[in-house]
C-alpha cells in the first residue's frame, strides 16, 4: 500500500501540484472566469489520471470521480487547441477555438462527459457544468455539452460491456459507479418521509462537522507543510496511508462480528477474515471490498449489525476527512456516499431495533441507505440540482426523487447555517477572487467607487515604445485604460478612448523591435497573428533586446488604436455594486473602468476588489 501511495504522492508534489484534491475547485474556478495556471495542462493530466490509479489501489479512502471530471475538463481544454505546451513540438496553428470563452466552452463540455462516464448520467453531468461550474450559460453551450455527455457515456458503456462481460454492443455498464437494481425501493409512505427529512438534518450536521475538520486540516497544510521540504507532503500522504491500513486491518480484528452467509448470490464479496466457514466478517466486508462493491452491500444486503454500521462510519468519516487535501489525488463523492450509506442503514438498524414488529415489514434498507448517502454528501458539497439527477440516474429509479430532493434541500440548509460546501472552502482558502451567485451582503449598500482601484497605469493611443516597455516591465496588470491627452486648462483628467489587453501589447512590440517601422507606416498585425500562441503568450521578461538597435526603436512610435477594444464595458461611480457584480459575473469580466459623466477615468474595478 505505502508503495502505491509514495508513488500518488510523487507525482503530486514533484510532478504537479496542481494535480492533488479532485480538482473540481480549481475548475470551477476556471470556468467562473478565473485565471487557473497549469488547470488544463497535459502534464496535470498525467499526475491527475496515474496518480489517482496509484491511489486507490494504495488503499486510501479517495474515489476516482472527481478527478475523472478534472481529467475532461483538460481533455476539453486541450482537443480543441492542438497542441500541448508539456510536448513542446507538438503544435498545430489552426486558427479555430482561439479565444478564453471557446476554452472555457470546452472545458465546460469536458467536465460534463467527466460526471457523465463516472456516474452513468449524462444529464447530470449538464447540470452540474450549469449549477457548480459556468458563471455565463447559453442554449448553444447546453445541447453541445449535452451532445458530449451522451457521446462519453456512449463510449465508456461500449467498452466497458464489452471488456468486463465480452457482449460487445449490450451497453450493461451505464457507468464506472453503478448503485445496482434496488427492489421494492417505492415501498416508503408519508411517515418514511418524515425520517428521510431527519436523516437530511443529520447529514447537514454531519457534513457541516466534516467540513469545519478538513478546514482546520487544510489551514495548517497551507500553513506549515506547504512552506516546508517537499518531502514533508510525501511524508504525510505515507503516514495517511498508513494509518488507514492499521484501521482497515485492526478493527475487523477487534470490532467485526462474524455472521452466517444467508445469501449465496452475494458469496462472493462478503470476506471471510477470520471467521469460520460459512461465515463472514461484517466489518471486513465493508473494509477490503473496493469502495463500489461495499456501496452495493450497504444497498442491497442484510446482515451488518447496527453497531459495526457505526462504529465504521465514525473511522470512514475521520479517515476520509483526513486524506482529503492531503498531497495525493482524490475525489469525495464516493467517499461522501460510502458514508452516508452507512449512516442511512444505522438508521434504518434502529428503526427496526426499536419497532420492530410494526416497520419491518415494509422498511426496504437500500431506500435508507440511499437517503442517507445523499443526505451526507449533500451536507458537504452542498449541491442540490444536479446531485439529485446524478442519483436518480445512478438508480435508476424515478420514484426515489421526492425523497432526494428533499433530503439533499433540508442537508444543504442546515449545513449553510455554520460553513459553505467543500469545495468552495478549499477556494476561499486558497483566496481565488471566485463570483458566487449572489454578490455578498456586505457588499449591498456600497457603490462602484467605494471598491474601485485608483492607482491607475494608461496607455495613450499613440505613444512610445519605451514607455510600453517600461510599463509592461513595471507592472502586473492585464488591462490598461487607453486614454486621450488632457487639456491642462480645461481637463482635470483623461478621458477614456478605450482599453487595451496586455498580451496584445506584448504581441505587438516584436513588429516593431524587428522591423523598425515608423509609426506612420506601422504594419497592422492581424488577429490569427494575435491568437497563434494562445493561450501562452510570450512574457514581456523573456523578450531578448540585446541584439537590438535599442535607441533607435525605444524612440519609435506604436499606434495601438488597430488592437484596443473600442467599446469596453464602463460603469458611472455611483452605480451599485450589485449591478456592477451582476456585470462581471454574466459577462465573464475581469476588468471594468470607472468613468464620470464627462468620460474621465476614475479608477478599475477588478475580481479581486469584488471578493476581498
Amino acid at each position: 500500500n505505502l508503495a502505491f501511495v509514495l508513488i500518488a504522492a510523487l507525482l503530486v508534489v514533484y510532478g504537479e501540484p496542481l494535480a492533488a484534491g479532485s480538482g473540481i475547485p480549481e475548475i470551477k474556478c476556471y470556468l467562473n472566469g478565473v485565471k487557473v495556471r497549469n488547470v488544463t495542462r497535459l502534464r496535470t493530466l498525467f499526475c491527475k489520471a496515474v496518480g489517482v490509479l496509484f491511489s486507490v489501489s494504495g488503499g486510501l479512502l479517495v474515489g476516482k470521480e472527481g478527478p475523472m471530471i478534472h481529467s475532461g475538463g483538460v481533455i476539453g481544454g486541450g482537443v480543441p487547441q492542438f497542441q500541448s505546451l508539456s510536448i513542446k513540438n507538438f503544435k498545430f496553428n489552426i486558427p479555430y477555438f482561439r479565444s478564453d470563452r471557446d476554452k472555457r466552452d470546452f472545458v465546460s463540455a469536458g467536465a460534463a462527459a467527466g460526471v457523465a462516464a463516472a456516474f452513468g448520467a449524462p444529464i447530470g453531468g449538464v447540470l452540474f457544468s450549469l449549477e457548480e461550474g459556468c458563471s455565463f450559460w447559453n442554449q448553444s453551450l447546453t445541447w453541445k455539452t449535452l451532445f458530449c455527455t451522451m457521446t462519453s457515456t456512449f463510449t465508456l458503456n461500449f467498452f466497458l460491456s464489452g471488456t468486463l462481460d465480452h457482449s460487445w454492443g449490450s451497453f450493461s455498464q451505464s457507468g464506472l459507479l453503478t448503485f445496482g437494481v434496488f427492489e421494492n425501493c417505492h415501498l416508503w409512505t408519508l411517515v418514511d418521509l418524515i425520517i428521510f427529512i431527519l436523516i437530511g438534518v443529520g447529514g447537514g450536521l454531519f457534513g457541516m462537522v466534516f467540513n469545519a475538520i478538513n478546514t482546520r486540516l487544510t489551514i495548517f497544510r497551507l500553513k506549515y507543510l506547504a512552506k516546508t521540504h517537499k518531502i514533508a507532503r510525501v511524508l504525510e500522504a505515507l503516514l495517511i496511508g498508513f494509518l488507514t491500513t492499521v484501521v482497515a486491518f485492526l478493527t475487523p480484528l477487534w470490532i467485526g462480528q462474524c455472521r452466517a452467509i444467508l445469501d449465496e448470490n452475494s458469496n462472493s464479496s462478503l470476506q471471510r477474515f477470520l471467521c469460520p466457514p460459512g461465515q463472514y466478517n461484517d466489518m471486513a466486508t465493508l473494509f477490503y471490498n473496493d469502495q463500489e462493491t461495499a456501496i452495493k452491500q450497504l444497498f442491497h444486503h442484510s446482515g451488518m449489525h447496527a453497531w459495526t454500521l457505526g462504529l465504521f462510519f465514525i473511522f470512514f468519516f475521520l479517515l476520509s476527512c483526513l486524506t482529503y487535501g492531503s498531497s495525493v489525488p482524490s475525489g469525495l463523492f464516493v467517499p461522501c456516499i460510502l458514508c452516508g450509506a452507512a449512516y442511512g442503514r444505522f438508521v434504518s438498524s434502529f428503526l427496526i431495533f426499536l419497532y420492530f414488529q410494526k416497520i419491518k415489514t415494509h422498511i426496504y434498507l437500500g431506500t435508507f441507505s440511499l437517503i442517507g448517502a445523499a443526505a451526507f454528501l449533500g451536507g458537504v458539497v452542498r449541491m442540490t440540482i444536479s446531485l439529485t439527477v446524478i442519483l436518480i440516474e445512478c438508480t435508476n429509479e424515478i420514484s426515489l426523487s421526492l425523497p432526494i430532493m428533499v433530503t439533499l434541500m433540508v442537508a444543504k440548509w442546515i449545513g449553510d447555517i455554520a460553513n459553505h460546501g467543500l469545495y468552495d472552502i478549499h477556494i476561499f482558502l486558497k483566496s481565488v477572487p471566485l463570483l458566487e451567485w449572489e454578490v455578498p451582503s456586505i457588499a449591498k449598500s456600497l457603490t462602484a467607487i467605494d471598491i474601485m482601484n485608483t492607482r491607475l497605469k494608461f496607455v495613450y493611443p499613440h505613444t512610445r515604445v519605451r514607455s510600453i516597455v517600461n510599463l509592461l516591465r513595471t507592472t502586473a496588470h492585464n488591462s490598461f485604460p487607453v486614454v486621450t491627452m488632457k487639456l491642462p486648462e480645461i481637463e482635470s483628467k483623461s478621458k477614456l478612448a478605450s482599453a487595451n489587453l496586455r498580451y496584445r501589447l506584448v504581441v505587438s512590440l516584436p513588429q516593431i523591435f524587428y522591423s523598425c517601422f515608423a509609426v506612420v507606416n506601422q504594419e497592422i498585425i492581424s488577429y490569427e497573428k494575435f491568437n497563434e500562441d494562445y493561450p501562452r503568450f510570450t512574457d514581456i521578461h523573456e523578450m531578448n533586446f540585446d541584439d537590438l538597435n535599442l535607441n533607435q526603436i525605444m524612440v519609435s512610435g506604436l499606434d495601438v488604436t488597430p488592437y484596443m477594444h473600442p467599446c469596453p464595458y464602463v460603469v458611472h461611480p455611483d452605480s451599485p455594486v450589485p449591478q456592477v457584480f451582476n456585470l462581471f459575473r454574466t459577462m465573464g469580466l475581469r476588468h471594468l473602468p470607472v468613468i464620470n459623466s464627462r468620460g474621465e477615468v476614475l479608477g478599475l474595478i477588478t475580481r479581486h476588489n469584488l471578493t476581498h
